[in-house]
């Protein structure tokens, strides 16, 4: 197991995974905890899950389909980020070769300015 920071629970693709070009980037955080994630240099826009509505505009009724913009998705429920390269996206796909991620996480209650961050690499075949 790597020696994630205490506010980090989980990370998927795992430091030094090898993984395919359209692979989702999830960071599980503790509760409490918000980020973002930049991949590659490019830091990617978030849209909470909680702020999504129905393609009509109303709020989404429970278990109803909401369309994921192309971009890191934060459920503040869970306390997940993630991000699916998609077409239309920052990144649409994962070149072949070594990627870096780093999270930047910080404390609801602190804020960004108080943040810190975790980066690991892995690769696409």
């Amino acid at each position: 197991s790597m020696n994630l920071p205490d506010a980090i629970e989980s990370i998927d693709p795992g430091d030094g995974d090898r993984v395919l070009r359209q692979t989702r980037i999830f960071v599980d955080l503790a509760t409490g905890y918000e980020a973002v994630l930049v991949v590659n240099g490019i830091e990617l826009p978030v849209v909470r899950i909680d702020e999504l509505s129905a393609a009509d505009g109303t709020a989404p009724e429970p278990g109803e389909q909401v369309v994921l913009p192309p971009v890191a998705i934060y459920d503040p429920g869970n306390a997940t980020i993630a991000f699916q390269p998609t077409e239309g996206a920052p990144i649409e796909a994962l070149a072949q070769g070594s990627h870096e991620a780093t999270v930047v996480f910080w404390r609801i209650e602190d804020g960004r300015q108080r943040s810190q961050q975790y980066t690991w690499t892995f690769r696409v075949d």
